[in-house]
């Protein structure tokens, strides 16, 4: 009964200083990215304060979720520093309670949290990210509507094409200063061709203002080329759809749309495992934390062990993304590059724990 009781305190401390840490760390995004649309918006007809702030809130969820594993760690950091510093921790172990014991309810509460996010907190942060960008292409036009480049491959009845666009104009459904390299059935080079605009229509694509370039022959330019595809709209606007601001329960349908259309499909994957993972990085740093904050309060080094925290957390940032990129590069498999993060720290923290409580 004592244990229960005393879980659930733990718990409950753990749960509202997490709360508490996000909270402030969503304000200061959002106060943040209500400065940058204000300067964005300039003389734009339309771009009003309150509608910015709107958009400002609107945006803020999406990049929150991205700091949700550092307000859990420093959120943890905290919790185990005030229980530490009230000498409430000394009070458990005289007690008989273990380490292992007291830090149950907060992984516990971390992995909860995980859950929710991914399920619950992830598909309203991507429905309020594409609501905004919704609005803000109707708002700036082309500028919201441009995005970063990228490369298509495509098979039809006439062989194999690899595309490529500078960027996407979302209000006139075109994708903009296109270059196509296209390879017959037996997989030899055919022709490439340069063109300013690329429309996809039913079963082809239409690209404007075209010049065709065939080895052995002379440079033609055309005011409108068809090239035939087997893409749809719908496979065209995934492609150019980020990871973050898909759903979780969109993702693996995605994937397999983007697989069937030929297109590379690593970086939705990726994404997919990662959410996956997310209750298991949440446990992991909770771990890390208590690695640096279960010292006696009153035997002083606070100031050491918080920046021992700090750099845990920020290495083990700096190698989630280095192993991500290194997944979406296809050197690693979707599911060691959105899992092996989460091992490796939880791994840590056990291994330093042990060092610590059990010598």
């Amino acid at each position: 009964m004592i244990a229960g009781t005393l879980g659930r305190y733990f718990a409950r401390r753990f749960l509202k200083t997490i709360a508490a840490v996000f909270a402030g760390v969503f304000a200061l995004i959002y106060a943040i990215d209500v400065v940058e649309m204000l300067r964005r918006a300039g003389d734009t007809p339309g771009a009003v304060a309150p509608l910015m702030a709107w958009l400002s809130l609107l945006h803020t969820p999406i990049v929150a979720e991205q700091a949700l594993p550092f307000a859990v760690l420093f959120g943890a950091m905290i919790a185990f520093l005030n229980l530490s510093r009230k000498l409430e921790l000394v009070v458990a172990r005289s007690a008989g309670v273990s380490v292992w014991q007291f830090l149950a309810p907060p992984v516990f509460v971390a992995a909860a949290i995980g859950v929710c996010v991914a399920a619950l907190y992830n598909p309203a942060s991507t429905a309020m990210k594409r609501q905004a960008d919704r609005i803000e292409s109707k708002l700036f036009g082309a500028e919201a509507s441009s995005t970063a480049g990228i490369w298509i491959r495509q098979k039809s009845v006439d062989g194999e094409s690899v595309l490529h666009a500078d960027g996407r104009d979302a209000a006139a459904g075109t994708l903009v200063h296109v270059q196509v390299f296209s390879f017959g059935p037996d997989g030899a080079f055919v022709e490439r061709i340069d063109a300013e605009t690329a429309t996809l229509e039913d079963g082809y694509w239409r690209l404007g203002d075209a010049e065709v370039v065939t080895p052995g022959f002379d440079t033609l330019s055309t005011g409108v080329y068809l090239l035939a595809t087997t893409l749809s709209q719908s496979d065209i606007s995934q492609a150019f759809a980020a990871p973050e601001t898909v759903s979780f329960w969109a993702l693996p349908e995605l994937a397999e749309q983007m697989r069937r259309a030929g297109l590379d499909p690593a970086v939705y994957d990726l994404r997919y495992q990662e959410l996956l993972a997310l209750p298991l990085m949440l446990a992991a740093m909770v771990l890390v934390a208590a690695c640096f904050s279960l010292r006696f309060f009153r035997m002083g080094g606070v100031q050491k062990m918080v920046s021992g925290g700090v750099a845990a957390g920020f290495v083990l940032y700096v190698a989630t993304k280095l192993v991500n990129d290194l997944g979406a590069a296809g050197f690693f498999s979707a599911t060691v590059a959105g899992w092996s993060p989460a091992v490796v720290g939880c791994l840590f923290g056990v291994y330093v724990l042990l060092h610590q409580e059990d010598g």
